[in-house]
């Protein structure tokens, strides 16, 4: 699939169609993904994917409306689509009341990237995966292959986004029916990296087989592995979104009014280079923002219809206002002292279930998952039943955060429920004087 000549066929074949004051914008994204499914150590289901969705908007003045469509990768098939899609819209839109806070990009802009290239080589990795899994009840799903995602306008604006990634999201279980959770996704399939991962997966199951500990509610030493960390950030992520920090519903809203900071070992980047997501929105050109520095707030997610309200610039963060490439910078932390320097407390490697408690202190309540750990004296001595948490992350992440690793690991979202999302998150470890756990 050539999706990038598919691409610019379609915009050939949509330009001449428009009439008068008419505009348009073209939202393409495709994929062309191998699937591979395990249960109990052996390859049950796989199969491929290639599909290809396109979302057309029609403009005439501030009045707009758009028209989701899918699509077969065939121009000759492709063309009628989508002039029925503008015909539909163009019968629509003079009807619709004006938008006062459209705010569209009317000047040309071009970004380019593409390294999609020869995606990562299913075989060899299903391979690696079946040898490791010898002998362990090993669940999970590896996904892998190039995603397309491609933006247009009849005002002259141009992006194009091509890359090959994979993930290889699994769960090792003992005979007790407890499991240890694990991931590795990239660009590029190391057999190394890949090999350390499922060793120290092999290393947790053993503790699983001790009888689990029953703690009581009450604080504690936790060292948030970065797959824990990921969730938390996953619901602090909408808190940068000038929409929700100017109507009063960010998380984070006293951080950024200063009435709170976080530590100092805080910082938090929206890195477009070296991520998987587009280096550009519907709204334009993406650019490096620092949301967090040393614990302070920085710079907020803009998209044009918060620009237009709340009389600010935007800066590219398109519709939604969420980070796309999150990036948190490193401490001192060496991954083999991490138990040493935990001395006793919990070793936690997911969580889940998360929702706010109390969101304008952000506070966020959830669960334990999976294997997380008893140690004391810096070694693991037993597994821990799940437990609910309930804490600020102005406390666990602010006075009580003691270090971060050094090396932050790439964490790729898994959700491929429609298609396989893209985007990305750099995470370190976090290890915290103080965890709140309620029950």
């Amino acid at each position: 699939m050539n999706a990038r000549e598919h691409f610019h066929d379609l915009l050939d074949s949509l330009r001449p169609l428009l009439r008068g004051d008419e505009g348009f914008t073209l939202d393409y994204r495709a994929e062309d993904s191998e699937f591979v499914r395990f249960n109990r150590a052996r390859v049950r289901q796989a199969g491929q994917v290639r599909q290809i969705h396109a979302t057309l908007a029609l403009y005439l003045g501030e009045r707009h409306a758009r028209f989701e469509l899918s699509l077969s990768g065939t121009i000759e098939e492709d063309r009628p689509r989508l002039r029925h899609a503008l015909e539909r819209l163009r019968a629509l839109v003079p009807a619709l009341a004006p938008d006062p806070y459209l705010r569209l990009e009317r000047e040309p802009w071009r970004s380019e990237s593409s390294e999609a290239g020869a995606p990562p080589e299913v075989a060899t990795a299903v391979g690696q995966i079946l040898d490791a899994a010898a002998g362990l009840d090993l669940v999970g799903i590896h996904a892998a292959g190039p995603q397309y995602q491609g933006f247009a306008s009849s005002w002259g604006a141009f992006g194009w986004h091509a890359a090959s990634s994979f993930n290889f999201d699994w769960s090792l279980f003992h005979a007790n029916g407890q499991a240890v959770k694990s991931a590795y996704a990239g660009q590029r399939w190391d057999a190394g990296t890949f090999a350390r991962r499922m060793a120290s997966a092999r290393e947790r199951l053993e503790y699983l087989g001790r009888p689990a500990l029953t703690l009581a509610p009450g604080d504690y030493r936790a060292y948030l592995a970065p797959a824990a960390l990921d969730e938390i950030l996953d619901m602090l992520g909408g808190g940068f979104s000038a929409q929700a920090l100017a109507s009063g519903a960010s998380p984070l809203q006293r951080l950024f009014a200063g009435s709170a900071r976080l530590s100092p070992l805080v910082t938090l980047d929206e890195r477009v280079a070296g991520g998987l997501a587009p280096a550009f929105t519907g709204e334009g050109p993406r650019r490096d923002l620092r949301l967090l520095a040393a614990g302070l707030p920085g710079e907020r997610l803009i998209g044009s219809r918060s620009a237009a309200e709340y009389g600010l610039t935007a800066n590219g963060a398109g519709d939604h206002e969420h980070p796309l490439s999150l990036a948190m910078a490193g401490g001192e932390l060496d991954e083999r002292d991490i138990l040493a320097r935990l001395d006793t407390g919990l070793y936690i490697g997911n969580l889940w279930y998360l929702n706010f408690s109390d969101r304008p202190a952000g506070r966020l309540t959830g669960m334990t998952r999976f294997a997380t750990f008893w140690v004391e004296n810096g070694r693991i001595q037993a597994p821990v039943g799940t437990m609910r948490f309930d804490d600020s992350v102005f406390d666990f992440l602010g006075p009580h955060l003691e270090a971060l690793t050094r090396e932050p690991e790439t964490i790729l979202p898994a959700g491929t429920y429609g298609a396989r999302q893209s985007g990305s998150r750099t995470l370190p470890g976090a290890l915290l004087g103080r965890f709140t756990l309620t029950l």
